[in-house]
């Protein structure tokens, strides 16, 4: 999504090229494959938060073209959203204090928008649904000025044939959201941190199943999107959210049943992550079709495809610094921003070790996990938390809550295979075990705040952003 787009609307003959170019590229990276020619670097983590710009009311401020241009680097940039922004950092090698680098790195990158924020008169606040947020603020006019996502937003229409995306979540509590709407811009509604894992490429797809398995737990700890337009729906309402947002499915040929171009995927990957790119040219219509000078062995094209399908666990092609080699890492894109910086990086640091762990247990836990039945954890989680009921790879089902203090262990195991700094990775693992200790994290605290605010959203949103930019972790809110 980030190449560059020089208009919005494409003809049958820009489809045309597209797809051959998309065929010629997947068939590339089938090659090497087969000649085993993608990365074995050490282990990689990176990240991008996604954030908004809010005005002294606690209302989204649709500026994010000036802040862009006054912070002055490559690693902030656009989101669709005119009051959101994207935080990049370079990634590390995990090994060592590589990860305290990345946590450096983003406190100093949020820092320094935090400052630019300030002098516009604005705050920055990473949660994953603006409390405050009205759906009359999701408009095409508060798309953001690059063209591409003026593209993406007429070829969503396009590919719904003018039909308006339909939302509808059932809370736990016995609400309900039902609307519709015309537009992509229901997907500016949820903002997410993102983390990347790099893995020597015997060890990818391994990696990639895991980080599926590992979807319900990390989602539940980490719940930070309690609210939408004003009701109380789940605790990580940003899943359901994105999932409906573009109303869009697979291209349906009469061979492949429908597939949604947000969800949780298809299946595990079995012999490679390429499985997914091949899923992707077969069953998926371009939405961008541009037509990209550049190297066949860029794979542009392959790229561009890829960053148009939305799935919880995307993989992701690279290319390593340095000499250049591909690569094939996951994206892991469930867990929402905030609350804090010190709860993001200990998710990050949780997440990559469980995720690590499993990639190296003697028996696989998705051949334990039954996929339908790790989708089915995910979505359970997304509602209920820490208070969900998963079924754990031995069968058993557990409560989120229980079942984490027991993973704890493990995902400390895959820290120390990494070979993460000791005193990092403990001080991590405390903050884990501090939040399940209290029960408290970023979705539950905003609807406790709610009620003591007596239903007053612009109010929770201050005071969110107050204890955020205290820095403190959830627990200690």
């Amino acid at each position: 999504m980030g190449e560059p787009v020089d208009r919005s609307s494409f003809e049958q003959r820009d489809f045309l090229r597209f797809r051959r170019a998309l065929q010629a590229e997947t068939d590339w990276l089938h090659d090497l494959v087969e000649r085993d020619g993608l990365s074995r670097h050490e282990p990689m983590a990176g990240l991008e938060l996604e954030a908004w710009l809010i005005d002294a009311a606690g209302c989204a401020a649709p500026r994010n073209a000036e802040f862009i241009a006054r912070c002055g680097t490559p690693d902030v940039v656009t989101e669709i959203g005119r009051f959101n922004v994207e935080f990049n950092v370079p990634p590390q090698p995990v090994r060592g204090a590589g990860l305290g680098r990345l946590q450096a790195s983003l406190q100093s990158l949020w820092a320094q928008g935090r400052a630019v924020a300030a002098d516009m008169g604005l705050q920055l606040v990473a949660v994953g649904i603006l409390p405050s947020l009205r759906e009359a603020e999701l408009t095409p006019a508060n798309l953001s000025e690059p063209l591409r996502y003026r593209a993406l937003n007429q070829q969503v229409l396009r590919q719904r044939h003018g039909r308006p995306a339909r939302l509808d979540i059932r809370g736990p509590g016995g609400t309900r959201l039902q609307l519709q709407h015309m537009d992509a811009m229901l997907e500016a509604a949820a903002t997410s941190f993102q983390l990347h894992l790099q893995l020597p490429w015997p060890q990818a797809a391994r990696a990639h199943n895991a980080a599926m398995v590992a979807s319900a737990p990390l989602l539940a700890m980490a719940g930070n999107s309690p609210l939408l337009f004003g009701q109380a729906l789940w605790q990580e309402t940003r899943i359901p959210l994105f999932e409906q947002a573009l109303g869009l499915g697979a291209r349906i040929d009469g061979t492949h049943p429908d597939l949604p171009r947000v969800g949780f995927g298809s299946g595990y990957v079995g012999y490679s992550m390429l499985e997914s790119f091949r899923e992707n040219l077969e069953r998926f219509e371009p939405l961008l079709p541009m037509s990209l000078d550049t190297p066949p062995d860029r794979l542009a094209h392959l790229r561009l495809h890829n960053g148009t399908i939305w799935r919880w666990n995307r993989p992701v092609l690279g290319f390593d610094e340095g000499d250049g080699c591909p690569h094939l890492r996951t994206e892991h894109r469930p867990l929402p921003a905030g609350p804090s910086l010190p709860d993001m990086m200990a998710n990050l640091a949780f997440g990559i070790g469980l995720i690590r762990a499993w990639a190296a247990a003697d028996t696989p836990p998705e051949s334990l996990l039954p996929f339908a039945q790790a989708e089915a954890n995910f979505h359970a989680a997304a509602r209920d938390g820490l208070a969900a009921r998963l079924v754990a790879p031995d069968g058993h089902e557990r409560g989120a809550s229980d079942w984490l203090q027991q993973l704890l262990p493990l995902a400390r195991q895959g820290l120390q295979q990494m070979q993460v700094d000791d005193a990092l990775a403990e001080g991590w693992m405390q903050l884990v075990r501090q939040r399940l200790a209290r029960g408290l994290t970023g979705a539950r605290w905003q609807l406790d705040r709610l009620d003591a605010l007596n239903g007053d959203l612009a109010a929770l949103t201050l005071d969110y952003a107050q204890r955020q930019a205290g820095g403190a972790p959830v627990h200690l809110w």
